[in-house]
């Protein structure tokens, strides 16, 4: 089937790739894994040998005639028609087979103009986790959103996204992908990328408070975090916080860590 522009579809062809993701999700026969846009099911065909099961939820109906064509017999496999940001899995596969409930992880090449509600459906966020995370996401994503998720404090493309997948996850850039890999091929560079979630090291006591001041302090990356907070905390606190965490006075946001921002949120109180 020809790629749809509408649903921005785009098929990956590389079997390097595609072997390169199946390793990286480090699958086992007792895994029970979610699959995010199938698509023509060249990862699929990949995934349910060596997993306990496979659920795959596509939007695309005519694909989803082609995926039960191909995989519809297989015991451990099974397709939901559906859009993956509406669909309560729990919910719907509450009366299916057991093995087809509780997925814990997922292996995806996900449409790239959803991943931020992708992201936030499968992780959560900093003031409301996901209560059943999964033990590990393999996602193919656009380079500039991969290199954002993964960035260390300080660099260019260290911000608010970063800060608030790294308090839940922790992030790994696994390969780059070029548009070489896709047909048609994208204008844009691809990576993998591996989020193990994981218990929040040092957690924030008020999670809401510090998701405000991520929020608040990403406004203008150009301005300095006390001009950004400037009428929302207290300016002596704030510096004071700063100069405990060996912080200048002048840093910007995306100079502070995780651990920074839970920092900042235990001990700043916000006027909003």
């Amino acid at each position: 089937m020809p790629p749809r522009k509408r649903f921005a579809q785009h098929w990956l062809r590389s079997d390097a790739v595609l072997d390169k993701i199946v390793a990286a999700a480090q699958l086992s026969p007792r895994d029970r894994v979610l699959e995010i846009g199938p698509g023509q099911g060249v990862l699929t065909r990949r995934l349910f040998p060596l997993a306990e099961s496979l659920l795959a939820v596509e939007l695309d109906r005519d694909l989803c005639q082609k995926l039960a064509k191909k995989f519809g017999t297989i015991d451990n496999f099974l397709l939901l028609q559906d859009d993956f940001l509406s669909l309560d899995v729990s919910k719907t596969l509450a009366q299916s087979p057991a093995i087809f409930q509780n997925q814990n992880k997922v292996v995806a090449n996900i449409p790239y103009n959803i991943t931020a509600p992708i992201l936030e459906k499968l992780l959560g966020d900093v003031d409301a986790p996901n209560p059943n995370p999964y033990e590990s996401i393999v996602l193919l994503v656009q380079k500039e959103v991969g290199d954002r998720l993964c960035a260390k404090p300080g660099s260019k493309t260290f911000g608010a996204l970063s800060v608030r997948v790294q308090y839940l996850a922790e992030c790994e850039s696994i390969c780059h992908v070029p548009p070489k890999a896709f047909y048609p091929p994208p204008k844009v560079d691809s990576v993998v990328v591996r989020l193990t979630p994981r218990p929040i090291p040092v957690p924030a006591e008020n999670p809401k408070k510090m998701a405000t001041l991520i929020k608040l302090g990403f406004s203008s990356r150009r301005k300095m975090l006390r001009n950004n907070l400037k009428g929302q905390v207290d300016s002596d606190q704030l510096q004071n916080l700063l100069e405990q965490r060996n912080l200048p006075p002048e840093s910007r946001a995306e100079r502070l860590s995780v651990e920074d921002w839970v920092a900042l949120a235990n001990g700043l109180s916000l006027n909003v």
